[in-house]
């Protein structure tokens, strides 16, 4: 059912998935890094799996260690990533730089300021066996912590309003997602449904086909995927596309497969690191943007949604313990 797509299986999309955008305005120009807070390694991560090979592993070395990056010669870093310096000229214009010494400067400045947040401390990612519990504790809320800030960064809000315009309008609304992002899609489908919105949340992949192939004009489907390359989540968005339907998706990648089935993409900056693949930096950011789309929601329908959020309190008002019941 699912036809092969990719990269290069459909229209260049920018970084807010709009067509026709070319590889360097998916990174966003120059007037368009001053103008957000968006780190140059987020940009990269989000670019990485749409690079070709020998780009992709400049990518990596500029995520491993942006810091030392800044301090290479463009020979040291094209010898270190196995290429020519003529490819890493190409990646920094994949990314929206002009050239290496502008990238240079971009991952110093930003590796200081990165410094200056944390008190000069550097906290890493990724989780050794030689760590204690506290760096664990520590290593893991700033991991969280930086995954919440840095989509809240790059979320392009004129997409998520377009997002929230289109649930607003919806007849029903049906959120797909396996694994970890079915969490996700059942906590917003929750939430909706909690106000009077018309929303189911399915991870079943036959059920998910079934449903999308029942919808139609009015409604809308959105697919949850942090890799964006979930085949299930993918093929039940196409049909919901084919039958009519506006569909969203909220993905890491922005240039994944799901981006070609997706009328609207919500973009996350989520890196997962050690233990934690796919299941929980990730779904910290995602579920970020399903708040921001259920306030988004509630916000327009302001007077229905007290009056729910009112009924649904009363309904379930009498289910908590009472004071004399609790153990003295």
């Amino acid at each position: 059912m699912r036809k092969p797509i990719g990269p290069e299986g459909g229209p260049e999309r920018g970084i807010t998935g709009e067509p026709g955008a070319s590889r360097g305005d998916a990174a966003g120009q120059s007037k368009d890094r001053d103008a957000t807070p968006l780190s140059t390694v987020v940009r990269v991560r989000s670019l990485l799996p749409s690079l070709p090979p020998a780009e992709r592993r400049v990518a990596q070395r500029v995520i491993d260690d942006p810091e030392g990056v800044a301090n290479s010669t463009i020979t040291e870093l094209a010898q270190t990533c196995g290429t020519s310096e003529t490819t890493v000229i190409r990646f920094c214009r994949a990314i929206g730089f002009h050239g290496y010494p502008e990238l240079r400067l971009t991952l110093a400045t930003e590796a200081g300021r990165a410094q200056s947040a944390t008190g000069g401390r550097i906290i890493g990612s990724d989780i050794s066996p030689d760590d204690s519990l506290e760096q664990i504790v520590e290593k893991v809320t700033f991991a969280d912590a930086r995954a919440v800030e840095e989509t809240a960064a790059q979320l392009d809000i004129k997409m998520l309003e377009q997002v929230v315009d289109a649930v607003v309008a919806a007849e029903r609304v049906d959120v797909y997602g396996v694994g970890a992002s079915a969490f996700v899609a059942a906590d917003f489908q929750q939430k909706l449904h909690r106000i009077g919105r018309v929303c189911s949340a399915w991870a079943d992949a036959h059920i998910m086909l079934t449903s999308a192939a029942v919808l139609g004009p009015g409604d809308v489907a959105i697919g949850i995927s942090h890799t964006g390359a979930t085949v299930e989540t993918i093929d039940a968005l196409e049909v919901a596309k084919t039958r009519g339907a506006k569909t969203v998706a909220l993905t890491n990648f922005p240039k994944s497969p799901i981006a070609e089935v997706a009328d609207l993409i919500l973009t996350t900056a989520a890196r997962e690191t050690t233990f934690r693949s796919g299941a929980t930096a990730s779904r910290l950011a995602q579920l970020t943007v399903v708040d921001c789309v259920f306030v988004g929601v509630a916000q327009r329908t302001y007077g229905p949604t007290r009056k729910a959020l009112e009924a649904t309190f009363e309904a379930v008002r009498g289910r908590t313990v009472r004071p004399d019941r609790r153990r003295r």
